[in-house]
């Protein structure tokens, strides 16, 4: 009776491994980085540094934005006419206008945060990654 139980319990378990391989096969990465990763052309030549990692797409910032926000909700969004400013929990994505198509950057929040506060200022609101300093008591202020 017991090498029945462990027989359904490796089946069990088997089947479970099976599933979740065939998700992440035909699904791909499960972040906003791993959708740009996997659904843009890598253009290293336009990275930023070894910051802002740079992809390329032959459709406008604004089709590109939707893209990817039909895939994943950024936590906050801004948009002028420079460009479709992502913010996400840990990464952001700056889709900027080429003469043909966009040009896509991934930078974690971090280092973000100071690249692009002059453009987004206040709109987006930042939370965990933010470089900004905390109000609280013996901050600094």
């Amino acid at each position: 009776m017991t090498y029945r139980r462990w027989f359904v319990v490796g089946v069990a378990v088997a089947v479970i491994g099976a599933l979740i391989a065939t998700f992440t096969i035909f699904y791909g990465n499960f972040s906003p980085r791993g959708y740009v990763e996997d659904n843009f052309s890598r253009a290293s030549g336009r990275d930023i540094g070894s910051n802002a990692i740079a992809y390329t797409s032959r459709k406008t910032p604004s089709e590109v934005s939707k893209q990817i926000t039909d895939a994943w909700k950024p936590a906050d969004q801004y948009v002028d006419g420079s460009g479709v400013y992502l913010r996400y929990d840990d990464d952001s994505v700056v889709i900027l206008p080429l003469a043909v198509g966009s040009v896509i950057l991934l930078e974690k929040m971090t280092t973000a945060y100071p690249r692009y506060h002059t453009v987004v200022g206040n709109s987006w609101g930042w939370g965990r990654g933010s470089t900004v300093r905390g109000g609280g008591p013996g901050s600094g202020k």
